[in-house]
């Protein structure tokens, strides 16, 4: 690839960042030698590594690759024998433990992607990095539990310095009229006490140093001369014993120093992918689709070195109905950012980089982008503007081919104007006639009219806001753009007899060729702003069905809540007075058979009526007031009239007139009961007209929503025939309502009376389908199994 242009569109600012955002050294040389590739199975693969790294960020974050150390001089002299010093064996535990690292993070992913192959070739070493970090501390000290000759060696070193600090002191003590300062120093590795020279022919010992006035000799006493050769000693020992560990690390580095370069470029290569990853976040990139035949559509692209604030996003599309395209415009309107936008995007994507543009975005792989951008004028060279684009253009023109991108700005440039857009003409005729995919900036009118005479050549514009003299810096393919330099020049303040003279030279063929661009532009304007409006009412429906959707939706969901609450309720009333009449009807069986009293019978109906109309009384304290059965008038009743019992639900005849307290007797059938007067209601065609709808209990459409509170079986070993099958009957009455399809009835083998009373009763009952005896496994002869219709 052209160095040259890669210096021009700035690929390496781009690469200066990508080398920041590396981890290791070894990563930043590999982000630092970063460069365009050619063949597009390696673009496509380096692209969706650098995606897929992209997607573990947003999930999990980067993983780190700051402990792989470059370790690959070591690991040469290693070949060749040598034993690695600690602070190589300290970088190998690093690359080691950022191995592990690395495995540990990639095991947090259960799908796989492009990176899975990759981070599983990593092989993990724990034995290694384990000895290592045991015997090595700091690059500077070795544990004493490297080895155990060298914890002897040590606990002998300690032992023996307290020996000649036992002996230095007592010397110290006795001795302190000879000594300078009472302490005890080192001189040349030995132990030693500051003496004064006239004491020295009385002080036995031997003299190692002295002060620089000669005042204070460093006298190493007899008494500890011999502590400290065995010092010295045992310090050689000391450094022999590092060596052997140090040599036996060494040989079992040696042993996976293979699998851990294998490691170690495993993992420099995973740095630079995460880098470039971490770039993308940073740039907000997607990753762009790349083809072969020259075809680029950008979309909201973004210049990443214009800050993000500034920067405004542009369409661009090149190579599918035309191969060349010529911007015009105003200057600072955004040209040579469009050139460069294209050129520089082309140069990442084919360098595995994701691009600051929206998803589907694409690119052509191109074996050259070849740039002439900018002013490169030498005086040292004596080169004019024209004469210095000129020399960079014959260069472009030896190079470019159909695989090549070509970018020029201010094409034909600095010269002549008629013969700059002659020649302008010319050259982008040659690479048209080559099929040389090209972009070129211009101010000439004759290369817009190039564009518009000329198959397979497209112009384009920088949009220009004349009122405010800003440019919006949007590309408008399609339109030829105006240069409005007497716009601009009215703006500033230049007077109008010189723009209109300025206006009066211009060729008439160029007056209505600008004032056609001007109206096209006008209509253009008109045509977006009614589009605008189209679209910001489009919206606005849209908004309102979403939202008059969402309130649909809110009162569905609380209609149905509402209803589930009422069935609910309902289900718990009717529920509880099934349970009251079960309880009822047992206790009456019960009393029938025991004592066969009907005042006691009586009594317990008395009971029952009372229960059900205190849950009654409980339901209609519920209902709205305006709701409320009207109160029945005690002297227009009259023995005969037709009456409704509110809460037992049942229409009767009174039999007699009410008491002092309000109750009267009502018979209901057969049945006959004492009820109060504010309990009834006179039926239509009795002496009043309260109607009787207002008792009613609606019972329909209710859910069965404590079903899952129905056991699946009933126990009923142990009860009596009549009492068992009272239970029998609740419990298939609750099963059935509670839509389960079949229960297990346990009865017990015992004599077979209480499972044949079980059978009989079992053949009565509408709802069951069948019944059988229980199979092995099931409970045998001691359960019946019934299945409901």
């Amino acid at each position: 690839m052209n160095k040259k242009a890669l210096k021009t569109l700035e690929f390496y600012k781009i690469i200066e960042q990508l080398t920041a955002l590396a981890d290791s050294p070894m990563g930043k040389e590999a982000c630092e030698t970063t460069l365009p590739l050619t063949d597009i199975a390696e673009i496509n693969k380096a692209l969706l590594e650098t995606s897929d790294a992209l997607g573990r960020v947003y999930r999990q974050g980067a993983p780190s690759f700051r402990g792989a150390m470059d370790i690959r001089p070591a690991f040469l002299r290693l070949k060749v024998g040598s034993v690695l010093s600690i602070k190589e064996l300290m970088q190998v535990s690093q690359v080691l433990g950022c191995t592990d690292s690395a495995i540990s993070y990639n095991n947090k992913f259960e799908t796989e992607d492009s990176l899975t192959d990759i981070f599983n070739e990593l092989y993990s070493i724990p034995g290694i990095k384990r000895d290592i970090d045991r015997c090595i501390i700091s690059e500077d000290e070795i544990s004493d539990d490297a080895s155990p000759g060298l914890k002897q060696i040590r606990r002998t070193i300690k032992n023996t310095n307290d020996k000649i600090h036992e002996q230095l002191s007592s010397i110290l003590n006795s001795s302190r009229s000879m000594l300078q300062d009472a302490l005890i120093t080192m001189r040349n590795g030995r132990y030693c006490l500051p003496v004064k020279a006239e004491s020295k022919s009385s002080f036995p010992g031997m003299v190692h140093d002295q002060s620089s006035t000669g005042s204070t000799l460093f006298i190493e006493p007899m008494a500890v001369v011999k502590l400290n050769n065995e010092l010295k000693e045992l310090e050689i020992k000391e450094h022999e014993e590092i060596e052997k560990v140090l040599a036996h690390l060494s040989n079992l580095v040696s042993f996976d120093s293979d699998a851990i370069l294998n490691n170690l470029s495993i993992l420099i290569n995973l740095d630079y992918i995460f880098a470039k990853a971490k770039l993308a976040k940073s740039m907000k990139a997607t990753m762009p689709r790349f083809n072969t035949n020259g075809y680029i559509n950008l979309k909201q692209a973004r210049h990443p070195l214009i800050e993000g604030k500034k920067v405004v996003p542009i369409d661009v599309y090149i190579g599918d109905s035309f191969r060349h395209l010529i911007i015009t415009g105003p200057n600072t309107g955004g040209k040579t950012v469009t050139l460069k936008t294209v050129g520089l995007f082309t140069l990442l994507g084919q360098a595995g980089l994701l691009i600051p543009a929206l998803d589907n975005s694409e690119l052509s792989v191109f074996n050259e982008v070849l740039a002439d951008i900018g002013d490169e004028q030498s005086i040292e060279q004596s080169l004019s503007t024209f004469s210095a684009h000129m020399t960079n253009i014959v260069e472009i023109l030896k190079l470019a081919d159909k695989n090549s991108l070509v970018l020029f700005d201010e094409l034909g440039a600095g010269t002549d104007p008629e013969e700059g857009a002659a020649l302008a003409i010319s050259i982008l005729s040659y690479l048209l006639k080559n099929n040389v995919t090209a972009l070129a900036t211009t101010h000439y009118s004759e290369l817009k009219l190039y564009a518009l005479s000329t198959d397979n050549v497209e112009n384009a514009s920088c949009e220009f806001d004349v009122n405010s003299l800003r440019p919006t810096y949007h590309l408008l393919i399609g339109i030829p753009g105006k240069s409005n330099a007497f716009a601009i020049s009215k703006k500033l303040g230049l007077p109008d007899h010189i723009i209109n003279d300025a206006d009066s030279r211009i060729d008439s063929d160029n007056r209505r060729f600008e004032d056609v661009l001007g109206d096209i532009e006008a209509s253009r304007i008109a045509i977006e702003k009614q589009q605008a409006e189209i679209d910001r009412a489009k919206k606005e429906v849209t908004d309102l069905r979403k939202k008059l959707k969402e309130k649909n939706d809110r009162i569905d969901r609380a209609k149905e809540k509402i209803i589930r609450r009422a069935n609910e309720e309902a289900r718990d009333i009717l529920q509880a007075a099934k349970d009251e009449a079960d309880e009822a009807i047992r206790q009456l069986n019960k009393q029938m058979r025991t004592l066969g009293s009907t005042s006691e019978l009586e009594k317990t109906r008395s009971g029952l009526g009372k229960k059900l109309a205190d849950k009654d009384s409980a339901l209609a304290e519920k209902k709205s007031k305006s709701n409320k059965h009207k109160k029945v008038n005690a002297q227009k009743l009259k023995i005969g009239d037709e009456i409704h019992v509110i809460s037992l639900g049942l229409d009767g005849t009174i039999t007699s007139l009410p008491d002092a307290k309000g109750m009267l007797n009502v018979q209901m059938g057969i049945l006959s009961s004492s009820v109060h007067i504010s309990d009834i209601t006179l039926n239509s065609n009795s002496s009043g007209n309260s109607s009787k709808e207002e008792s009613k209990v609606t019972t329909s459409g209710y859910k069965l929503s404590k079903a899952s509170h129905i056991s699946p079986e009933l126990n009923l070993i142990g009860q009596k025939v009549i009492d068992a099958i009272s239970l029998l009957d609740k419990y298939l009455d609750d099963a059935y309502l509670s839509h389960l399809s079949q229960v297990t009835i346990i009865h017990g083998r015992g004599t077979g009376a209480l499972r044949n009373a079980i059978h009989a009763h079992l053949k009565n009952v509408s709802y069951v389908k069948s019944y059988r005896i229980g199979e092995y496994g099931e409970g045998d002869h001691g359960v019946t199994i019934v299945e409901f219709k």
